[in-house]
């Protein structure tokens, strides 16, 4: 087993408070940290501790494939991880965003590389052959645009908002209160006149304001709206976050997304857990490059809300997040003095102590992990046991 040496990344949107602190280091930081990898996907490798000397986990990975995965898992993945494991700490709102199934990775990867655009281009969609699910559980109160919400709920919302210009844009989901009329809907206004965008927005934001004036069910969607639009002024995508079912997770509750699923989130601590990629086309609220007709034959325009999860328990302590993934599987110990678990191997793990500290045992070897620490557990390394007082999640493959 190796404790992990991770990367930061600093992207704008990030907290310079939530990573420094959970690391036990100086806080605020010099820059944002927005998400903590640990894995071993290219664009940032962790590396690892003790006797891996300095190699990333990639690297060691790659050195033993069957060695380090195991059997099972290097016969459906290869010589890959299948799952990358972040901490997001997210003070500012992340783009409107959604991920491809892997039949859409695969064909785009292949046709940008023929077209020869550069992996590190802005305007390149597909950064790898893979596709993307992922699982986010809360680590403090965390917001998220999550889904279309019902099209009837949001034929209410903007009717409640009473903004004329919208009149045109809402006219097919009124025709059609289905996903056939929101997907219409949302390519109108993907597509509204560049000319005219900033008036709509402008309007749209305007009576957000006006709506928090006056009693209503909206009220949390209008602000949310609002603070995008002083963020992103002109940005069709503040007009589409309100389409979306806006979430609210406590502490341990959790959302999975699929392929084709839009979503945003809005501000919060979480632990991510997805299929090995970084592929992301993004529908608004960004200053990146979003490339609407990609995005329009991703989107999954099925509308209604979204199952917020709660761990199920299982075996030796342990609570699971259940998911359909075959590349990931989220689960997660309560620690607590005098109790010992066991769990039941399933090839390679990341571990994280994310509260509280814990000691891993394998015969002979006993390593503590204090809050923040992460390790990865080789599929060679045979039966460990699990201690001290905390909070422990667990990552793994989904077979």
């Amino acid at each position: 087993m190796h404790l992990l040496d991770n990367v930061i990344q600093p992207y704008a949107w990030g907290s310079r408070t939530a990573l420094a602190e959970l690391l036990g280091q100086p806080a605020p930081s010099a820059t944002t940290q927005a998400e903590l990898w640990m894995g071993a996907h290219p664009g940032g490798p962790s590396r690892v501790g003790r006797d891996g000397g300095g190699r990333t986990l990639l690297e060691l990975i790659r050195s033993a494939p069957e060695r380090e995965l195991g059997e099972a898992v290097t016969r459906r993945f290869g010589a890959e991880l299948p799952f990358l494991f972040k901490v997001l700490a997210a003070e500012t709102p992340l783009s409107l965003q959604t991920h491809p199934s892997l039949a859409q990775a695969r064909e785009g990867f292949a046709r940008e590389n023929a077209q020869g655009i550069p992996l590190s281009a802005p305007h390149r969609n597909y950064k790898d052959a893979n596709h993307k699910p992922e699982l986010t559980c809360a680590l403090t109160p965390f917001e998220a645009l999550c889904g279309f919400r019902r099209a009837d709920e949001t034929l209410a919302l903007f009717d409640a908002l009473g903004v004329a210009a919208l009149e045109p844009l809402l006219a097919p989901l009124r025709a059609s209160p289905d996903a056939r009329g929101v997907s219409r809907m949302f390519e109108a206004l993907m597509t509204f006149p560049p000319e005219r965008r900033a008036s709509l927005v402008a309007g749209v934001v305007d009576a957000c304001l006006a709506g928090l004036e006056r009693p209503g069910p909206f009220h949390a969607e209008w602000r949310q709206a609002a603070r995008l639009g002083s963020l992103y002024p002109g940005d069709p995508g503040v007009v589409a976050a309100l389409m979306l079912n806006l979430v609210r997770l406590r502490p341990g509750e959790a959302i999975y997304l699929p392929a084709g699923n839009l979503h945003a989130y809005l501000g919060g601590v979480a632990v991510e857990l997805m299929a090995n990629s970084d592929n992301v086309l993004r529908g608004g609220c960004t200053p990146k490059h979003v490339d609407v007709p990609e995005l329009l034959r991703v989107l999954d325009f099925r509308c209604g809300p979204v199952d917020v999860l709660v761990p199920r328990p299982g075996e030796e302590g342990e609570s699971v997040y259940p998911t359909p993934s075959e590349e990931f599987r989220l689960s997660r110990f309560q620690l607590r003095p005098g109790t010992v678990s066991r769990p039941v191997r399933r090839g390679p793990e990341i571990l994280l102590c994310a509260e509280g500290s814990a000691r891993l045992s394998l015969p002979g070897e006993t390593l503590a992990l204090p809050r923040g620490a992460s390790v990865f557990v080789s599929a060679a390394d045979g039966a460990y046991s699990l201690e001290g007082e905390g909070l422990v999640f667990r990552a793994t493959a989904g077979l």
